[in-house]
């Protein structure tokens, strides 16, 4: 039976030791860079959708626009790392901003949907990626 010994560069085997100990530091950077690109992309949907094409003026406050942002980077109970994109609650007159956020996507009747979310979705699925894999190489270029 043959036998393969292979031996790694020492300088490669001290920078995997020292990212093991950072992965908890370094994964939520990776992702908060990435949902930061998607939340610019959310923010600019929702404000081009908000008040077009209604049969009335526009009552929009900006609240809604300005509740949307970015949850801390968290890890599930599968060891996932999750960041997520949504709306604080509530609002000052009661309502929910999901369910606002819901209708504009989706629509009603009487109001046909508006969808800002899966626009953003597919449209900046590339250069999230590449804003996390930039963080990623930076990040470990620091050890």
């Amino acid at each position: 039976m043959a036998k393969v010994e292979v031996k790694m560069p020492e300088e490669f085997l001290l920078k995997l030791s020292r990212l093991g100990e950072r992965t908890d530091e370094i994964i939520p950077k990776v992702l908060e860079a990435g949902g930061e690109v998607v939340l610019s992309k959310v923010k600019s949907n929702l404000q081009s959708v908000i008040g077009s094409g209604t049969k009335y003026p526009s009552r929009a406050t900006g609240e809604l626009v300005n509740a949307l942002g970015l949850s801390p980077a968290k890890q599930d109970r599968d060891g996932n790392h999750n960041i997520k994109i949504g709306f604080t609650e509530p609002r000052k007159d009661g309502e929910s901003n999901a369910k606002i956020a819901n209708i504009i996507e989706y629509g009603k009747s009487g109001q046909p949907p508006r969808p800002f979310l899966k626009p953003a979705k597919s449209a900046t699925r590339k250069s999230c990626i590449e804003a996390m894999k930039s963080r990623l190489e930076q990040e470990l270029g620091r050890i």
